[in-house]
């Protein structure tokens, strides 16, 4: 008859558990995104940049390069696709137009990809390339 209260007891500790870290895993990633919308010392946020960046670029976006985009974030888990994707475009676009390019090319694709990319990621981001057949020794001097 005690044992009824202890298996209670140890099902509401377990759930509390559970609901902790789930709530403690989402503020991460919640603070992290906050992070990106505070202004830099030029008044402008992170997200402000990647959206100028890949406003600026548009007209610049051929379908080869917007294939090609879709092929390199192809890695990307689902849920997270379309953010890498936006930012790694606002890369792309921002080598782009410093360039003075009339278009995306692969190469604008492939540098603006790798340094989009985390350092800790670079590593998954060789064997993709690698797996792909695409070259990148032009750019192995930005991988760590």
């Amino acid at each position: 008859m005690n044992s009824a209260p202890n298996g209670f007891m140890f099902f509401i500790a377990f759930w509390t558990i559970v609901l902790v870290l789930f709530m403690s895993i989402g503020g991460f990633f919640m603070f992290r995104k906050f992070l990106k919308v505070l202004p830099q010392r030029d008044g402008k946020s992170k997200l402000d940049w990647q959206n100028y960046w890949v406003e600026r670029s548009r007209p610049l976006w051929t379908e080869e390069s917007k294939a090609f985009l879709d092929k390199l974030v192809s890695p990307v888990p689902g849920a997270f696709r379309d953010i890498a994707k936006h930012s790694i475009a606002a890369k792309i676009g921002q080598l782009a137009v410093e360039s003075g390019a009339q278009h995306v090319t692969e190469e604008h694709c492939i540098e603006g990809y790798i340094l989009a990319t985390p350092r800790r990621d670079h590593r998954s981001l060789k064997d993709f390339l690698e797996k792909n057949q695409i070259d990148y020794s032009a750019y192995k001097h930005l991988l760590g």
